[in-house]
């Protein structure tokens, strides 16, 4: 029957006293509009809502806190809507003509000397080129990672950046970050291998610092993410090939709320194949951007261009390196400069020939 033999009891007993032998009908706890708009002031929290219940008093007795929890869940299922209170915003625009802001005619066609960093960091995270003096260059793969980025910053929308392993794009992603009008906006997502949704919840709270744990309930934290994400945000997660479906669907979910206004940034290797098999996600991606290996006729020029290093090495050297190691590889490139600057270190008069080549690339290559 569902309920406790005390219950039964106390029915036969309410019958001999009526004469009716029909179970009576149990009014259930309902959450009136007054209720509902209380919830609402108190930013969707059942507990803060049940201590203004509390301390206001009443003839009504306020319900338990599971009671009023389960009904809440109920009614916000079947949709009710609630309206939480808003961070206050600047008057005007929203969005007074995002495209106007993203500046894309400061890119060269050289590299960028120095180091880069991430601004919106709390400490300098250096883009990772392995060696001392290298600059990130403005091949056209980065330029059209730059203008990705910056494009889905500024409509809110949401990006897929992939490619092989070590084609180059963390180090073209975290360039377009840095050079957003507003990199405060951006927060960078790292996940483990094949998160759990409660696991995700809880990086993007860090991301989004919080500074407090989530609620343990799913509503409940959903509802405080959704809030952090009110305001304008980036959302990068590397390594997007590691998001099982439904974490994927979770983000997806995320991004699509009405009250949300965020852009999402997927990047990896394998990530596109990651996101096909959430056909809701993938079909709301803006843009997919493939990061290509360098051609042949290119290697030459970007690796004078990233170290000067190789403004020395003859182009057949380079040829050759090129198809014997490097197979347009970035990072692999990377890594033999970094064996490169290791050899000549302290050398007055240091030469890369083919032979000090040969030698860094049985280094790099390793057992066959």
């Amino acid at each position: 029957m569902g309920v406790s033999e005390r219950t039964v009891w106390r029915w036969l007993e309410q019958a001999k006293a009526t004469g009716r032998a029909e179970a009576p009908v149990r009014q259930g706890y309902v959450v009136s509009d007054e209720v509902w708009e209380l919830l609402g002031e108190a930013g969707g929290n059942v507990s803060e809502l049940r201590r203004r219940l509390v301390a206001a008093g009443g003839e009504v007795p306020v319900p338990s806190m599971s009671t009023l929890s389960r009904v809440i869940r109920r009614d916000r299922r079947a949709g009710r809507a609630l309206l939480t209170g808003r961070e206050p915003e600047v008057a005007g625009p929203r969005r007074a003509d995002p495209l106007s802001e993203l500046g894309l005619n400061v890119v060269a066609e050289k590299g960028v000397g120095g180091q880069v960093f991430l601004r919106e960091q709390k400490h300098l995270a250096q883009v990772p080129v392995l060696v001392p003096d290298a600059q990130v260059v403005h091949t056209p793969a980065v330029r059209s990672v730059l203008r990705t980025v910056a494009h889905a910053a500024a409509v809110g929308a949401v990006v897929c950046l992939y490619g092989d392993a070590g084609q180059g794009k963390t180090v073209a992603l975290q360039y377009a970050l840095s050079q957003l009008p507003h990199p405060a906006r951006v927060r960078r997502v790292h996940v483990g291998v094949h998160p759990t949704v409660p696991e995700l919840r809880r990086v993007l709270a860090d991301a989004l610092e919080l500074g407090r744990r989530l609620p343990r309930g799913a509503g409940e934290a959903d509802l405080m993410l959704v809030n952090a994400l009110r305001q304008p945000r980036v959302l990068v997660l590397d390594e997007a090939q590691r998001l099982p479906g439904p974490a994927l669907e979770f983000l997806r979910g995320l991004w699509d709320h009405p009250d949300t206004d965020t852009a999402l940034v997927l990047a990896g290797a394998g990530s596109e194949r990651a996101l096909r098999r959430v056909p809701a996600l993938a079909s709301r991606v803006l843009t997919w951007e493939l990061v290509p290996r360098l051609s042949p006729r290119e290697v030459a020029t970007v690796m004078a261009a990233f170290h000067p290093l190789w403004e020395d090495v003859s182009e057949d050297d380079v040829v050759w390196v090129d198809e014997h190691v490097g197979h347009g590889n970035f990072r692999t490139w990377a890594k033999l400069t970094s064996h490169l600057t290791a050899e000549i270190y302290g050398k007055s008069r240091a030469v890369v020939d083919r032979r000090l080549l040969e030698r860094a690339c049985a280094r790099l290559m390793g057992p066959l």
